[in-house]
């Protein structure tokens, strides 16, 4: 008999040693399955069937939080997901359960990707304008988040010695741990030498939180490495102050990156490659919005009767 306590254990083991999961994506999946689980109430593998799986997506999709706002589609489709991944491997143990290839991941509604024009990016970076160390690492932020293209988690985990400023790249470790090469404009290279010629501090990494006392950082001492949310508050305040009407957020920058390329004629492969997307199906949700071709044949050939009238 197999506990399937036991089992999810060693799962949640096998992600993250022979799968190289990240320690996120293993945490997800922890609470994803913990959560079936506990509402199943059932202790052996075997007992896992199609018509439990139904019932238990019957109850996500009835599930509400404290404001009774209901799960979203696609948070509902990640449970299925590690529900099926989990059955996958069992059966690759050779554990008695569920057929994996009986759980059907749901579509995901599409939603629209907000992304910046070019004169909102402008207001943007031009509203972090100080001369100070605060106002200049917020600008290198906005900066490079725009250049680079970077994930918020990306760009958080960057040291000072990670950046060539002269060549204007580094590179960056991404999603599962990929490797790649991200590239440095002449405005976030001229903003990232002002802000760094005034760090006087030890600390490695590239974005600290900044004191208004100027006190040298003693060896040793804790790392005041700006976290994820940090860089979300600072992106919305330099929003606001923009005036801009849209729901700015870090990964805004990057979809404005992405849009900005293909816009201008970058080909869809290489701006894969510079966003570290591993399959090009997730690079090609930007490409409805920057063909300028279509609009030139929507100009051209739509209701040309009625406009010759």
């Amino acid at each position: 008999m197999h506990s399937l306590n036991k089992n999810l254990i060693e799962f949640l083991e096998y992600l993250e040693i022979e799968k190289s999961r990240s320690q996120k994506t293993t945490e997800n999946y922890h609470h994803y399955l913990r959560r079936f689980l506990t509402w199943a109430k059932i202790s052996q593998p075997e007992q896992i069937t199609a018509e439990l799986v139904r019932k238990y997506r019957l109850y996500l999709n009835r599930l509400t939080d404290d404001k009774g706002a209901q799960l979203k589609k696609i948070t509902q489709n990640y449970h299925m997901i590690a529900i099926r991944s989990f059955l996958k491997y069992l059966s690759k143990r050779d554990i008695k359960s569920l057929a994996a290839e009986k759980i059907e991941i749901g579509k995901n509604p599409s939603h629209e990707i907000e992304f910046l024009e070019g004169g909102e990016v402008k207001r943007l970076l031009d509203c972090a304008n100080g001369h100070d160390l605060k106002a200049l690492r917020d600008r290198s932020i906005l900066e490079l988040l725009f250049s680079a293209g970077l994930r918020v988690s990306e760009l958080t985990s960057i040291n000072r010695d990670q950046v060539n400023l002269d060549r204007q790249e580094f590179s960056v470790k991404g999603k599962g741990d990929k490797i790649r090469i991200v590239f440095v404009s002449d405005s976030a290279k001229s903003f990232l030498e002002k802000y760094l010629s005034k760090r006087i501090d030890l600390d490695p990494a590239l974005f600290i939180h900044v004191s208004k006392k100027k006190t040298k950082q003693a060896a040793g001492e804790e790392s005041k490495r700006l976290t994820p949310r940090s860089i979300q508050r600072i992106v919305k305040f330099y929003a606001a102050k923009a005036g801009l009407v849209k729901d700015v957020h870090p990964h805004t920058l990057r979809h404005s990156f992405a849009t900005d390329l293909l816009s201008n004629g970058a080909d869809i492969r290489s701006v894969q490659t510079m966003l570290g997307h591993s399959s090009i199906t997730t690079t090609q949700i930007y490409t409805h919005m920057t063909n300028p071709h279509l609009k030139e044949v929507h100009q051209q050939y739509h209701a040309k009767k009625a406009s010759s009238k």
